[in-house]
């Protein structure tokens, strides 16, 4: 396993924040220290973009990383945000106007909506500020930089509006929280679902994927390995649920979320 060999990406900076890695040419990673995700800034010869920009309180570190490889915000033609959560997002508010930002339209929904459930503002206690997302995303989109063609994969499960960028030809894959090295899981947040996860993690193995940039952790060169051991801790998730849910009574679970929804209409009606 990768653990156990020197890693062959090269650390550019390092600092008490946020460490600056090379995946790949013009490809980087800032990896945060803290809860903030990574955020990775892709330079094309037609146009450069970042992918994820971690949390708000993050932005000076992540600014002088960019201005470390020449790159400040006024060169960044698109932020890509791979889902709705606050440590993947956090920070778009600083490149807004000048900077388009695309998202999924599920998570571009939640986000301009402000679901503050849904992006996990309270966790990360974010401040309420909006983020506007100039595009919507689907499945099938290609982004083309010139020298980098990265494939939008609608890849749902840690929520519903995860999507991963693929690049057929660099063998790079974007796999946000849907994907972590060693097969770690990021978990299932609201209106995710683990057999989402599954299928997602099917498709991800069908690639063929050279280098596994997450949404935390370190960079991967193993992401076949990443993607098997990912299934099999996703298969025994969902056969635990399934025994933890038939142990439940549903009906006296779901009843008072009923009676809820019963009350609420009848103030309507009132």
């Amino acid at each position: 396993m990768s653990e156990h060999r020197p890693s062959p990406f090269p650390v550019l900076r390092d600092n008490s924040v946020c460490s600056l890695i090379q995946a790949a040419e013009d490809v980087y990673q800032v990896r945060f220290k803290n809860r903030a995700a990574n955020a990775y800034l892709v330079r094309g010869k037609s146009r450069t973009i970042m992918i994820d920009v971690g949390l708000s309180s993050n932005y000076p570190a992540l600014l002088e990383c960019l201005e470390h490889v020449g790159c400040p915000p006024d060169k960044i033609d698109m932020v890509i945000l791979s889902h709705e959560h606050l440590d993947h997002i956090g920070a778009a508010y600083h490149f807004g106007g000048r900077t388009i930002i695309a998202a999924h339209r599920l998570a571009a929904n939640k986000i301009m909506l402000r679901d503050d459930f849904s992006m996990l503002r309270k966790m990360f206690n974010e401040p309420d500020v909006p983020i506007n997302i100039d595009i919507w995303l689907e499945e099938g989109n290609l982004i083309d930089l010139g020298n980098f063609r990265l494939s939008v994969m609608y890849t749902p499960g840690h929520t519903s509006a995860c999507i991963s960028l693929f690049d057929h030809e660099k063998g790079l894959l974007f796999a946000a929280d849907t994907l972590m090295p060693g097969g770690v899981m990021g978990g299932v947040f609201g209106s995710g679902s683990i057999s989402d996860y599954i299928q997602s993690l099917e498709r991800l193995k069908g690639l063929n994927s050279k280098i596994l940039l997450s949404g935390h952790g370190r960079l991967s060169d193993t992401p076949q390995d990443d993607v098997r051991i990912a299934l099999q801790r996703s298969h025994g998730l969902l056969s635990d649920t399934a025994q933890l849910f038939d142990a439940l009574d549903a009906r006296s679970n779901f009843e008072p979320i009923m009676q809820s929804v019963r009350d609420l209409n009848k103030l309507d009606d009132g």
